[in-house]
């Protein structure tokens, strides 16, 4: 196939395997194919071109066949049944999608022909708004399968409107349920360590490697998926850390690889643990089970627990974690989420009773502060004795050479504040500008925590970048000396 003038430059590399591609910038691979004339070129999610010659076939079969039946079509009339064959092929030949959840979009099929009998047979053109709106109707499961059922339908009647066969999709009109989300019942610290106990204490042959992986699970936050692939050479004790890489195939859930910070809790864990195993390899897996949902079940029923999963578990890390005092985009980022905290938020803003209660303790309306109240640490090495009481934005303003708060720039905005105890930017355009700079969203409340997003500033734009703004916007040195 001949290259075109895209691949002749520095971005894309040729493969020994023809019609595959190699992405330099990233090293994904990428299919590189031409049906009827029209040139595809889609990512195949991998950099193992072992995993990638397999993907290109299923991908290359569901393109031609694709291609086939638009020929097909084209006199004017498809039934759903033939719009499902074609949305089946794009759907097995979409190398984007993991096998859960392909896996996934055929239950809904399964579930849209069983609850709507004669749909199969029927033509697309003659399926219509109120047709969809009696199905739905009588469709009767929770809200999470009721919004996938019916984003399955509106996915399979989009191929006709492609095709233009149909002008709209009448599935669109299906409004969505509303998903509630249920309160998280998770143990106490006590309780949690009364489990453990209670698992080791059963004395089967897979106790101990049970209450290891529960362990495991709530000290790291790791999905189940996520934790049976980390091995040994993963974590790295003097830095602290866990590589988190996932399935060998299909990574983790989002595709990304990670790194979580071992809590002191996990460190003595995983130190016992290798007391235990010393002769244990690098590329041994560190749990020995990959699942303990029986041994969960046994001792929440015998100890009167609510019942917990292994996700609840990642539940209880992310709650405990925030208890702590860590801040919820920074959990989020330990959680492997790629929203900059946005579900996060959403799923763990709330606090356990016990947490809420201690909480609200701290709230007055009186005049006399409460006594609970923490000091922040002084920023710019000042001491408490040379500190003014109080500083007029003017003398702030004064100490400087370069007006970075009048600046188009608004990573030099927000650096310059966050490096400023008094506030000279006002704060919607403070929090624009950290929204700006952060490239995600930001919360209000995590503009009260500059030295975290300052730590997270430097993480994406790399120290070079950083040294320079800062010596652009740094106070002048006879300001400083002064």
């Amino acid at each position: 196939m001949k290259e075109s003038k895209t691949e002749a430059n520095n971005h894309w590399q040729k493969t020994p395997v023809s019609n595959l591609v190699r992405y330099v910038a990233s090293g994904i691979l990428f299919a590189r194919i031409r049906v009827q004339g029209k040139l595809i070129r889609r990512s195949l999610k991998t950099k193992v071109l072992s995993v990638a010659k397999l993907r290109l076939t299923d991908l290359e079969k569901a393109e031609r066949q694709m291609g086939e039946h638009a020929l097909a079509f084209e006199g004017g009339k498809m039934t759903f049944a033939d719009a499902l064959v074609i949305y089946r092929q794009r759907l097995h030949g979409d190398a984007s999608l993991k096998p859960r959840t392909k896996a996934h979009r055929e239950e809904r099929i399964s579930v849209i022909l069983k609850t709507w009998p004669s749909i199969e047979k029927m033509d697309v053109r003659k399926i219509t708004k109120q047709d969809c709106l009696v199905w739905a109707t009588g469709y009767k499961t929770s809200a999470v399968n009721f919004n996938k059922t019916v984003q399955t339908l509106r996915s399979i009647l989009a191929i006709p409107m492609e095709a233009g066969i149909r002008y709209d999709n009448s599935a669109q009109f299906i409004k969505g349920m509303k998903v509630r989300l249920k309160p998280l019942q998770l143990p106490s610290r006590v309780q949690f360590h009364e489990l453990i106990k209670f698992v080791r204490a059963v004395n089967k042959r897979f106790s101990n490697d049970a209450a290891d992986l529960i362990e495991f699970l709530a000290f790291g936050g790791f999905r189940k998926s996520e934790a049976q692939n980390i091995r040994w050479s993963d974590c790295n004790f003097e830095r602290g850390e866990i590589l988190v890489r996932g399935d060998e195939e299909t990574g983790t859930k989002n595709w990304t690889v990670r790194i979580v910070p071992m809590i002191p809790e996990m460190r003595r864990f995983l130190e016992q643990l290798k007391t235990k195993h010393p002769n244990e390899l690098a590329e041994v897996k560190v749990m020995r089970v990959s699942q303990c949902s029986g041994s969960l079940a046994n001792a929440c029923r015998k100890l009167s627990i609510p019942h917990i999963t292994h996700h609840d578990l990642r539940h209880l890390f992310a709650t405990t974690c925030i208890e702590s005092g860590v801040d919820i985009p920074t959990v989020s980022r330990w959680l492997g989420h790629q929203d900059g905290g946005a579900l996060a938020m959403k799923v763990y803003g709330h606090l356990r009773n016990q947490h809420s209660t201690s909480m609200a303790q701290k709230v007055a309306f009186s005049e006399t502060p409460p006594t609970t109240i923490v000091s922040l640490p002084l920023q710019n090495n000042e001491s408490t004795a040379a500190k003014p009481q109080k500083k007029t934005t003017a003398q702030a303003k004064a100490k400087y050479s370069y007006p970075w708060w009048a600046s188009n720039e608004a990573i030099e905005n927000f650096l310059g504040q966050a490096n400023e105890p008094v506030q000279i930017v006002p704060l919607p355009k403070y929090l624009q500008s950290a929204k700006a700079a952060m490239g995600r969203e930001v919360f209000e409340q995590e503009l009260s925590e500059p030295q975290a997003l300052l730590d997270e500033l430097l993480e994406r734009v790399g120290a070079s970048t950083m040294e320079k703004l800062k010596a652009k916007i740094s106070p002048s040195l006879k300001q400083q000396a002064a």
